[in-house]
């Protein structure tokens, strides 16, 4: 079976985390995206785990409406390098904590900071039957190649055992792909979610081809054993992430690669701190000018969140306006879910709609937005052109499957 999946959030007893990220509500938002399968994140935190076991139906079974839980938890290591870890059952997450405890409090996060480095981790999910992998592997601070030039640096004699790689928000499958010792791995793309909210929660997230909905049934699809496997990863186009391009963090002018090592990875405006960004960190590591993607490798499908294509359109400031609102619950009401309406919908049709909304779902799946890029600590943007907006829908094609033509 096919299901939609986003494998790595956080729950509220994370650090600059929305209170209102509980299960029920991650449940219902998770299914207004089109999203079947969402981690439950933060399974060490003691808090945390006491409303996992409340909401289970049996140690490996958590289901609330239409949206079925994986267990997981973030892991930052002591070289600060951030860890994806999905977990077979409850009792093997509190196993893990128990392991964790040694080292670390887990009161204090719900993504614990741990005095382990990446190898200590990896021999402790292994020993608990837990996938991992490194999360947003590239952004650059608080992930894998932000300290290490390969994988074998972090994990050292457990690189074998690392099964998936995170991709991040500012990296897609055509960036990793130039590194040839990724080409073993699964790529993921999931939210990292600190709010439950459609623009955070399945921002990014996996179309993933299982044998059941569990613990079992995605590893085989992670493994890539018996036919099964990701079939799409879906996510930002990597310039929309916060560190795409290396910028200042404090102005966030943007730098070339060779402007920042000419200023010392300074700031010629303000004296901030230029941070390395993912796609010149990339070119850094690449072992091919352009990514020579393995035979297993799916397509990925680049995608934006609903509101902000709204909030655009419109020329709204944020996505909670009323006008942004009125319109995403109305297509909601039309269509079910998010995916439906940025993937399936047939744009022709939305005539209930601010015409303005309907050319810019259409500007997006025909590629005609233009996205800014983010750096620094700061998203990229998205420019609807003005004569899109101003196009009377009645000119525009009817068939809409182009997101899919692979």
């Amino acid at each position: 079976m096919l299901i939609n999946a986003d494998l790595h959030l956080h729950s509220k007893y994370s650090m600059a985390c929305s209170n209102k990220m509980e299960l029920p509500v991650m449940a219902e938002e998770a299914a207004k995206k089109g999203v079947d399968l969402v981690a439950t994140g933060d399974c060490t935190h003691p808090e945390w785990l006491k409303e996992i076991k409340k909401a289970a139906i049996d140690d490996e079974t958590i289901t609330i409406g239409k949206t079925n839980f994986i267990i997981t938890t973030e892991v930052e290591d002591n070289s600060r390098v951030h860890h994806l870890l999905i977990l077979p059952s409850i009792s093997k997450a509190e196993e893990l904590a128990e392991r964790l405890s040694k080292h670390c409090n887990l009161m204090a996060d719900g993504r614990p900071t741990v005095r382990l480095n990446g190898h200590d981790i990896a021999e402790i999910a292994k020993d608990i039957n837990a996938m991992i992998g490194p999360c947003h592997a590239f952004t650059p601070w608080t992930a894998l190649y932000a300290y290490h030039d390969s994988l074998e640096s972090c994990y050292g004699d457990m690189t074998d055992y690392i099964s998936f790689l995170e991709l991040g928000l500012s990296a897609d499958s055509d960036y990793a792909d130039k590194i040839e010792e990724l080409h073993r791995l699964t790529f993921l793309s999931n939210s990292d979610a600190h709010s439950p909210w459609s623009n955070k929660l399945a921002r990014e997230f996996n179309q993933i081809n299982v044998p059941e909905v569990s613990f079992e049934g995605l590893q085989k699809a992670i493994m890539r054993e018996d036919g099964y496997g990701v079939t799409y990863n879906a996510g930002f186009y990597p310039q929309e992430g916060k560190y795409n391009e290396s910028a200042c963090i404090k102005c966030f002018t943007h730098y070339s690669f060779e402007e920042c090592l000419a200023s010392n990875w300074k700031c010629t405006k303000c004296n901030g701190l230029v941070k390395k960004g993912v796609k010149d960190r990339v070119n850094e590591l690449a072992n091919f000018d352009e990514p020579k993607h393995p035979p297993h490798r799916p397509p990925y499908v680049h995608l934006m969140p609903l509101s902000e294509i709204i909030m655009t359109a419109i020329g709204h400031a944020s996505i909670n306006t009323k006008g942004v609102q009125t319109a995403w619950n109305g297509l909601m009401e039309r269509y079910d879910n998010e995916l439906n309406v940025l993937l399936k919908a047939e744009v022709s049709e939305m005539d209930f709609l601010d015409k303005r909304v309907a050319n810019a779902i259409l500007a997006f799946r025909e590629k005609k937005l233009i996205i800014h890029p983010g750096g620094g600590g700061q998203y990229g943007h998205i420019e609807i052109p003005q004569n899109i907006k101003e196009e009377e829908p009645a000119t525009q094609k009817k068939n809409q499957s182009s997101l899919f033509d692979f």
